[in-house]
């Protein structure tokens, strides 16, 4: 999921009165350059900063320089061969 994805889960989260845990990753430093975000992580916590909207902006320039390539988790299978879930 993209840091655009993680900033409207935190903004859902934070306007919920039930909502309990945000589970959060991290991702490469590459695409923390890409996705510009307000929102930071501390202490076991996400905050979601002070900008505007969700936060995030895309730096469309050094995107350019990564085009996109496919890539596919792998199927979970048991030792019999049977699909199975993660």
């Amino acid at each position: 999921m993209s840091p655009i994805t993680l900033a409207v889960s935190l903004q859902l989260g934070l306007a919920t009165p039930n909502f309990a845990i945000q589970e959060f990753m991290g991702y490469e430093p590459i695409v923390d350059e890409v996705f510009e975000h307000a929102y930071s992580y501390a202490d076991g916590y996400l905050h979601p900063g002070d900008a505007a909207g969700l936060g995030v902006q895309l730096n469309e320039e050094l995107a350019a320089r990564y085009p996109y390539s496919p890539a596919y988790l792998p199927v979970a299978r048991r030792r019999d061969g049977t699909m199975t879930d993660w």
